[in-house]
């Protein structure tokens, strides 16, 4: 296989990735302050760890990603999902599997421990992307589909489930599937989304309050009025940054689940559709780079990709926002996880190798 003579890496894209990775640390750093300052006497601790276990991998990642040729990942596909998927199974076992909030989703070795399902988003859609040039097929796809996602949902990781599966029926549209197949993978996958919801009690008094949100203001619906409370505090300008009061004892998740409510505190109105303004950028960007692809498999790819941080970013914004039920979804490039930073950041460098040739 002979390479073509790279061009440079798409500008604009370059552009969208490094700002929404400072904007990501610069807001991290506020969100944290005080839940650092309380837990562990450092203002900065939430931030140094993102640095340290986020931010500098995530450059690694990166980096290399960016100067791999993205075909390379075609004879790597099944390899990298076969790996993830056994990380994936560890997280049940005694020795390396960490549980926390009743979910077993994270890998511990030593001190370190990190969530094997961000690596997955990268993995499944270049394993999605190679098997599509190659093969397709609805039942197959559906059984690699039902596949992953019932490991996520053992864990449990509903949301997560859901936004993969969500993006992947988008890629294989994307492929030349019929539009019947579309709407019957997609009936499919809601189907048993909505069935697993309604049989169980914790997900399905999310759906409760989200139609009913002042039912239970003080228990079952506390998290969504603090983060509506916050919302609606920064008005158009925002009360400043690092001026958040919300984030000090009342607003559940700050650095995480709710970090987009203090996004839209601190910085408005303005600030936030600034930061929603930089997620269209770069996923518009990376859709436009896909119809550039003269290749199926990066054309793919970059689907996946690109699906998945509009998604992702989209459903944290609604759920934060009352528009759809409250979800553990974090935000991309910008909550706190070093493995998410790790695997958005090296998702964008494949992104930068396949916009350097095509």
């Amino acid at each position: 296989m002979r390479a073509k003579l790279s061009k440079g890496v798409d500008p604009l894209l370059f552009f969208a990735v490094m700002a929404l990775i400072v904007f990501g640390l610069v807001m991290l750093a506020s969100a944290s302050s005080h839940l650092g300052k309380t837990k562990f006497d450092d203002s900065y601790y939430y931030l140094k760890h993102q640095i340290y276990f986020g931010f500098l991998p995530g450059l690694a990642g990166l980096l290399t990603t960016s100067f791999i040729h993205y075909r390379h990942y075609q004879k790597w596909a099944l390899p990298l999902l076969f790996l993830t998927l056994i990380l994936l199974l560890l997280v049940f076992t005694p020795w390396w599997g960490l549980r926390a909030g009743g979910a077993d989703r994270w890998l511990r070795f030593g001190s370190f421990s990190f969530q094997p399902a961000e690596l997955l988003k990268i993995s499944f859609f270049i394993y999605l992307a190679a098997w599509l040039q190659k093969k397709g097929g609805f039942i197959p796809f559906v059984i690699i589909m039902g596949t992953v996602a019932f490991l996520l949902l053992a864990q449990p990781a509903t949301s997560t489930a859901a936004l993969l599966m969500a993006a992947a029926i988008i890629t294989y549209f994307m492929s030349g599937a019929r539009l019947y197949q579309f709407f019957l993978a997609a009936l499919l996958g809601g189907g048993v989304l909505l069935l697993l919801i309604y049989l169980t009690p914790y997900r399905w008094e999310r759906v409760k309050t989200f139609l009913d949100p002042e039912a239970d203001r003080q228990a079952s619906g506390y998290h969504l009025s603090q983060t509506l409370i916050a919302i609606g505090s920064g008005g158009l300008t925002g009360v400043g940054y690092g001026q958040s009061t919300t984030k000090i004892n009342y607003l559940p998740e700050p650095i995480g689940d709710s970090i987009f409510a203090v996004i839209a505190e601190e910085l408005g109105f303005i600030g936030a559709l600034g930061f929603v303004a930089l997620i269209m950028l770069l996923a518009g960007r990376m859709f436009i780079i896909a119809g550039r692809s003269k290749d199926q498999f990066g054309y793919l790819a970059v689907i996946g990709f690109a699906s998945l941080i509009a998604l992702q970013s989209f459903i944290h914004i609604a759920a934060v926002s009352g528009l759809i039920p409250l979800t553990g979804i974090p935000l991309p490039f910008i909550s706190y996880g070093g493995t998410g930073l790790f695997a958005f950041m090296t998702m964008t460098g494949i992104v930068f190798n396949i916009s350097k040739y095509n």
